[in-house]
């Protein structure tokens, strides 16, 4: 019975590698029919899009991405979310958790230049707080198209502590697609450390207005 086992595992490693080994063939074998011509024209495909990357860096760095950056005014706000498709907008008071979350989205906003980043003091936002609902601090609005869609509310999705990773707030971020993961727009190294961004203070991982 166990040699009838083998046997039948055996061959459907076998088939497996096989089926690989065919596809394999087709690649090279397609690969091998391109001419010049063929050739030049999946150049010039490739050229276009990264003609076309560049020009939304260039037009996603005119508008401020790339930085994480303080706005002091509601009309700011406003401004920000009509020109770019995707913010992340912290809404903080000067306490332990905002600077906690200050530190992963100063790192965040360099990796995703394709979202731009930014905080504003909620205490100097009454409008913006009350039409937003921001209660709890640190308030993390997710905004695509000019409306917010979802939040980062303290730390609770984060593991309840301020102790949680980069990597961790931006897979929140990315489950929101907020920003990308992957992607020519996506500045992100493929392989990176986790990062934590606590130096032993101990603090409540929210603050409630």
């Amino acid at each position: 019975m166990a040699n009838k086992v083998q046997e039948i595992i055996e061959q459907q490693v076998l088939t497996v590698a096989k089926a690989v080994e065919d596809k394999i063939d087709d690649e090279i074998a397609a690969l091998e029919k391109l001419d010049l011509d063929d050739i030049e024209v999946l150049r010039e495909r490739r050229l276009q899009r990264m003609k076309k990357m560049a020009e939304k860096r260039t037009r996603w760095v005119a508008l401020g991405h790339g930085e994480y950056t303080e706005i002091f005014s509601e009309k700011d706000f406003f401004t920000i979310v009509k020109a770019s498709d995707r913010v992340v907008c912290h809404f903080y008071r000067e306490n332990w958790p905002c600077k906690v979350v200050d530190k992963h989205l100063g790192i965040l906003a360099k990796q995703h230049i394709e979202t731009r980043f930014i905080k504003i003091q909620a205490e100097k936002s009454p409008f913006l707080a009350e039409k937003l609902k921001i209660v709890v601090l640190p308030t993390i609005a997710l905004i695509k198209n000019a409306k917010v869609d979802d939040y980062v509310v303290g730390f609770n999705e984060l593991g309840g502590t301020d102790d949680f990773s980069t990597e961790e707030l931006e897979e929140r971020l990315s489950r929101a697609q907020v920003i990308f993961l992957e992607g020519e727009s996506s500045l992100k190294p493929s392989k990176q450390q986790t990062r934590n961004v606590r130096h032993g203070s101990k603090s409540q991982d929210s603050d409630s207005e």
